[in-house]
């Protein structure tokens, strides 16, 4: 049964897939262990690649000596930042969002060049006839560091005065640059209506904050990846990735080169939940691939390096106001939101505040949200980026709200819900 509200009409539909128990294509290939994962690549010739990763969260790279590590027999290539390509100008688009970043801070994601901004962020990879000999390498590589003081907290990271992770990020006010050194990346704001005006009409107004840590996919598979590139210049690669045309851009943007160039193979995924969208070893292996004399690569993570180094969804801090009437209409919200980046600016901020009172009829709202970087690992998209921190400081807030006035909160909900033509908190039409 549909209810077509928008033209009034009630169709009634016999599904013949919806409801039914149709065989998994994939079920017996799994069951049996015939499904081949990304560490299960084998190709002629493979090497195996690791990554050094910085065991600061914040530091200068005063010297990295990779002598000794090459001279290592078996190893076939050892890369760092001064291998990767040069530095197009102007910005790229990256992940899932396709968020506009400089150049720069994707080169730097993949190998640190001056300055380390989290622990676990690549300094160096090497590629070796065996993954003991390439572990065994990376304990020869010599890196001097400068440790700097860390800021893992968004709101001590706002302040004026605390310490930079990049002194080439200036805040970005509504689109505008204010061309203000910050580790604050962006701000953005929505304002409907009077928001002061609509507390003063509240019989009851809840404000509460919320502090929510990062958190991450935890798939069962890390993330994995196999690369060949070919004298010919061209790269194949195979991966487990939740889009092989994203991974295919992603690379073309590295190494400014055409899609044409790259052919990406999806292998058997082991979990993603969004966490495998962005790609952190395949640029590795394609670069440790090319300079051992165009063997394949084969990269894997350990539990430690998935953990500690690829993306989870943004920790936040979130001070969140409601005022409503005795009879439970919502008069006014109010919301900031300071959610953390990672090393690099990109957090979900814009999904949470297109969202978070989005279910609600609202006249008057105000938000303003801050993307904000911490020495952490870059975040990434993770099941509804942004929404369910938001959303969980809101619903909280209404169950107080009902609690307070003795209402229900399916009717609470029925009575302020959003109905098709009026406008979301952010302004769009529903």
């Amino acid at each position: 049964m549909l209810d077509y509200r928008a033209n009034t009409v009630l169709l009634t539909r016999s599904y013949k897939v919806v409801g039914t128990r149709p065989v998994r294509p994939d079920g017996t290939d799994k069951v049996t262990g015939r499904a081949k994962y990304g560490a299960d690549v084998q190709i002629a010739g493979l090497l195996y690649g690791k990554v050094l990763r910085s065991p600061h969260a914040h530091a200068w790279i005063k010297r990295i000596d990779t002598s000794k590590a090459e001279a290592l027999p078996g190893v076939k290539a050892v890369v760092t930042n001064l291998d990767l390509p040069d530095v197009p100008a102007g910005p790229v688009s990256y992940g899932e969002s396709y968020q506009l970043v400089p150049h720069t801070f994707m080169y730097e994601k993949y190998l640190a060049k001056d300055k380390v901004v989290y622990k676990g962020h690549p300094v160096a990879a090497v590629a070796a006839t065996s993954i003991h000999i390439a572990e065994e390498a990376l304990g020869l590589i010599e890196v001097e560091y400068e440790v700097l003081p860390p800021i893992m907290d968004p709101l001590e990271a706002m302040k004026d005065g605390a310490p930079l992770l990049h002194d080439t990020v200036t805040t970005r006010e509504m689109g505008n640059d204010t061309g203000k050194k910050s580790n604050v990346a962006a701000h953005q704001q929505v304002i409907i209506g009077d928001s002061e005006k609509g507390f003063k009409e509240a019989d009851i107004v809840i404000e509460r904050e919320f502090r929510t840590s990062p958190v991450h996919p935890g798939y069962i598979e890390p993330q994995n990846a196999t690369a060949l590139w070919d004298a010919d210049g061209h790269i194949s690669m195979w991966s487990s990735n939740q889009g092989a045309f994203t991974v295919r851009q992603q690379v073309a943007n590295f190494f400014s080169v055409p899609v044409s160039r790259i052919t990406v193979m999806p292998v058997e995924i082991g979990g993603g939940f969004g966490g495998k969208v962005t790609v952190y070893l395949e640029p590795l292996a394609a670069l440790l691939s090319r300079k051992a004399g165009h063997h394949p690569v084969k990269m894997v993570m350990t539990r430690q390096e998935v953990l500690e180094t690829t993306g989870p969804t943004s920790g936040s801090f979130m001070r969140v106001k409601m005022g409503a009437t005795k009879d439970g209409r919502i008069t006014a919200v109010q919301a900031f939101l300071a959610y953390e980046a990672g090393a690099y600016p990109g957090s979900p901020m814009g999904g949470a505040v297109r969202t978070m009172f989005a279910p609600y009829r609202l006249d008057n709202v105000h938000i303003d949200a801050y993307d904000v970087l911490v020495n952490k690992p870059r975040v990434g998209p993770y099941r509804a980026p942004g929404v369910t921190n938001a959303s969980f400081a809101v619903e909280t807030i209404v169950d107080e709200i009902c609690e307070k006035i003795g209402m229900d909160p399916i009717a609470f909900h029925e009575k302020n819900g959003i109905k098709v033509g009026d406008r979301k908190s952010d302004g769009t039409p529903m």
